[in-house]
């Protein structure tokens, strides 16, 4: 067996030279990529820089122009309907607004992916899973109530649960703290550890916020010009000699202690 095959067998997503235009706005241009079991990596660029198509892209929601990308050893662009179906239920998307059903409750909102992924469940079956996920955000007490009626942290974790209920191998976060306190991020960077433990996840984390990055992914990423500038740690990262990582830093505020 060749050393690259080693590689991409043990990696839970693999891109290699991924690049996706609109029009004539080049958007990821030569993206390479390989995120290993049980792996955080939280990718950081500007606004536009493309880090929202990447995910897109993983999770079939968009089709690459070139390159390759494997997910659980499947090549996204190259798989039929059903088996795309049966591979995102296998992932976890936590959008940037939460998106939960405004008309729903929390227990209805929680209740759909599996009524509608898990046809064989019981009533007492369903009812058990959205305990045990309410549980796991720390949110029991909310299950009768609207998403109107929760905080945007509230949200953010319902959001989470409405995921994890399917038991995903892949989490892919959008903006994860995107408008909350300090505190509630801090609640939310716990989650995510504690998501990537106790689930066994591998993880994409889209973010701005260094602090949510240095505290949950076990390696950043910058995207720059459609391609990776800096990858490591995020120590590895931060110390180098790279000038726009640097200004990246500077723009940020990190609490060390």
């Amino acid at each position: 067996m060749m050393k690259n095959d080693i590689v991409e067998r043990a990696s839970v997503i693999s891109i290699k030279n991924l690049k996706k235009s609109f029009g004539s706005l080049k958007v990821l241009d030569g993206v390479n990529l390989n995120i290993k079991l049980g792996e955080n990596l939280a990718v950081l660029g500007k606004s536009g820089s493309g880090k929202s198509v990447l995910i897109k892209i993983v999770s079939g929601l968009l089709k690459p122009d070139e390159g390759t990308v494997k997910v659980l050893g499947l090549e996204v662009n190259k798989i039929n309907l059903k088996e795309l179906r049966t591979l995102r239920s296998k992932i976890g998307f936590s959008f940037q607004n939460s998106a939960l059903y405004d008309s729903m409750t929390v227990r209805e909102n929680l209740a759909f992916p599996l009524i509608r992924n898990k046809t064989n469940l019981s009533k007492t079956e369903i009812h058990h899973a959205i305990e045990e996920v309410l549980n796991e955000v720390d949110l029991p007490q909310t299950i009768h109530q609207m998403p109107s009626e929760l905080s945007g942290g509230q949200r953010k974790r319902i959001g989470i649960a409405r995921t994890l209920i399917l038991k995903p191998e892949i989490m892919l976060y959008d903006e994860p703290t995107a408008g909350l306190d300090p505190i509630t991020s801090g609640e939310i960077n716990s989650l995510i550890k504690k998501v990537q433990t106790q689930y066994k996840t591998s993880s994409i984390i889209i973010t701005h916020d260094l602090t949510c990055a240095k505290n949950t992914a076990d390696k950043v990423a910058i995207l720059v010009n459609g391609k990776f500038l800096e990858s490591g740690s995020f120590e590895e990262v931060f110390k180098s000699e790279n000038e726009i990582a640097r200004t990246f830093y500077a723009y940020n505020f990190i609490n060390d202690k």
